[in-house]
């Protein structure tokens, strides 16, 4: 039986120090050499989650942005993205706009992926954010800081994202939660609250079905930490949650493995591909 193992990167995959250990590499290299089809699905973008994952040598499509785009991590291009369309964009600004926040944007402007700020305008804790994806940062490129909100818009926008005080972001997410998929939840690295939005219709769930289809493959396996995990184990034939995970991920999982302090994740993989072969 062909299967698709997908994991989680963020408490998950990535050890708390943000990488791969180099154990779980080696396990996760042999079995993608053994032709095992393995990949990920993270709210990352592509370039920094190639960068905590450059260790890997994956090779099947891997899902970033939160299901928003599925791109090629050998070619480093998108193969499938959820665009906003143009008034979706202008709404979803406003609704920032009228509560005194400017969010980051991120988008394809004339074939590039860019990551667009408003560093002016940005809260300290965005700005400590901003200052993990600018300079010598991995996919520093994709930075774009820009002078005008409205500039924020450019492109084909995929992917909208605040990061602040919850008490802030709240009234955004209430009036934005029942048009658009918003994800919010606090940042596990930093003290703050995130609100990340996609098109309705966009999800992990969503692309790691389509990503299955497109393999060829016949069972799906994940692995999650997290809240926003819960539509993917839906999904799964499988679904195994880490030591750390929260207590409603615990729930669904067909089993409970090692925290993603240790080679958990990597190992299972490993033990049920030798199962099918």
């Amino acid at each position: 039986m062909k299967t698709l193992y997908l994991a989680d990167l963020d408490g998950t995959l990535l050890t708390p120090e943000q990488r791969v250990s180099e154990r779980s590499c080696a396990i996760l290299n042999a079995l993608v050499k053994r032709g095992c089809l393995v990949s990920y699905a993270t709210a990352r973008s592509l370039e920094t989650s190639r960068a905590v994952t450059a260790g890997i040598s994956f090779k099947s499509p891997v899902i970033v942005h939160n299901g928003a785009v599925t791109a090629d991590p050998v070619r480093m291009r998108p193969l499938n993205i959820a665009r906003f369309t143009e008034g979706e964009k202008a709404e979803l600004l406003a609704a920032f706009l009228s509560h005194g926040l400017v969010p980051l944007t991120y988008s394809f402007i004339e074939g590039k992926n860019r990551f667009s700020y408003v560093w002016g305008r940005s809260g300290e804790v965005q700005k400590s954010f901003i200052l993990t994806r600018t300079g010598k940062a991995a996919g520093s490129e994709r930075a774009r800081e820009i002078f005008d909100a409205g500039a924020l818009l450019d492109g084909d926008v995929f992917y909208f994202a605040c990061l602040g005080e919850k008490e802030a972001l709240l009234p955004v997410y209430e009036s934005l939660k029942d048009k658009y998929r918003c994800f919010f939840a606090p940042d596990i690295y930093l003290k703050a609250q995130w609100l990340e939005i996609v098109r309705k219709d966009v999800s992990k769930a969503g692309a790691a079905l389509e990503l299955k289809a497109h393999l060829g493959a016949e069972k799906l396996v994940v692995f999650g930490d997290a809240e926003n995990d819960i539509p993917l184990f839906e999904v799964a034939d499988e679904r195994y949650a880490v030591a750390n995970a929260v207590p409603a991920l615990k729930e669904r999982a067909t089993a409970v493995i090692g925290s993603n302090q240790t080679d958990a994740v990597a190992e299972k993989i490993a033990e049920l591909f030798q199962k099918e072969q």
